[in-house]
């Protein structure tokens, strides 16, 4: 977990179970299951392709010809049309801002705010410094960088996470900490406020062959309390909860090194809805 944010520091997904060729009780292999399987992945393609040439032919034609129930009811081409005002176009010290004046423009704010006060910057004075001042209200952006300078500077703090005192990782560890938003949802709105709340994972640890704390995944979800100042979303103040928390599958931890290289070679994300 990262101390940063706030750290105070549709659809289910459908699994496919792929059994053996072989009786798995050690009977003889089944004959003909190859090419069984050959001719339905053959008719499934043929029906996806049938399917594809008759959406495409559809058109955008958006008006039924047919004022029948069953033709009424029938999805519509815009159904699935982008929806939503554009990202955001411009930055304040690396961080996206002017947003719009709506609930879109409010959760666009509350997800890339918690992805910047959640990032690695924040162990950097001054980086931390410019992300405060981006990020928070006026009326209350200086009460809260001094309590976050006070707590990236605890010398206990930052020993447990493996990092020196100064914020920076030892010789050939790489520092991870990194907010994934998986989706946001407004509770209140009104034309001057906002609460929002982001559902997110967390990266959080040290990446190198020598670490003590590898990189781990948290969930949470962080209450944001927001207000219409300057043309723009600031924070004024927050709540951070657990989870919720999914399942986790039982796949292979990564080394290190694929670790480290992922980090550094996968870009974040400006959220917009």
């Amino acid at each position: 977990m990262s101390p940063g944010d706030e750290h105070d520091y549709g659809e289910p997904t459908r699994t496919r179970v792929r059994l053996p060729e072989s009786d798995p009780y050690g009977g003889a292999q089944r004959p003909g299951r190859s090419s069984s399987r050959s001719l339905v992945t053959v008719v499934g393609v043929v029906v996806l392709l049938i399917a594809a040439i008759a959406f495409a032919n559809r058109g955008g034609d958006d008006s039924p010809t047919s004022t029948s129930p069953s033709e009424a009811d029938k999805p519509r081409t815009s159904t699935t049309a982008a929806t939503g005002t554009k990202p955001v176009q411009t930055k304040n010290d690396g961080i996206a801002t002017g947003y719009a004046r709506d609930r879109q423009g409010a959760q666009s704010a509350a997800a890339n705010y918690c992805v910047a006060l959640g990032s690695a910057e924040m162990f950097d004075t001054a980086r931390r410094h410019e992300i405060v001042s981006t990020v928070y209200a006026p009326a209350v952006a200086a009460a809260r960088q001094s309590a976050l300078d006070t707590a990236y500077s605890d010398e206990k703090f930052l020993g447990n996470i493996g990092l020196d005192q100064d914020g920076t990782a030892p010789d050939g560890q790489t520092f991870v900490s990194r907010v994934i938003p998986v989706g946001t949802k407004v509770t209140a709105f009104t034309a001057d406020t906002a609460t929002v709340e982001v559902w997110y994972t967390s990266l959080f640890g040290l990446s190198g062959e020598a670490s003590t704390n590898p990189v781990t995944e948290s969930w949470y979800t962080t209450t944001y309390q927001l207000k219409w100042i300057d043309n723009d979303w600031k924070v004024a103040d927050f709540q951070q909860k657990d989870g919720p928390v999914p399942v986790g599958r039982d796949q292979q931890a990564s080394t290190a090194d694929d670790m480290t290289k992922a980090v550094e070679e996968y870009g974040g994300f400006t959220y917009a809805r």
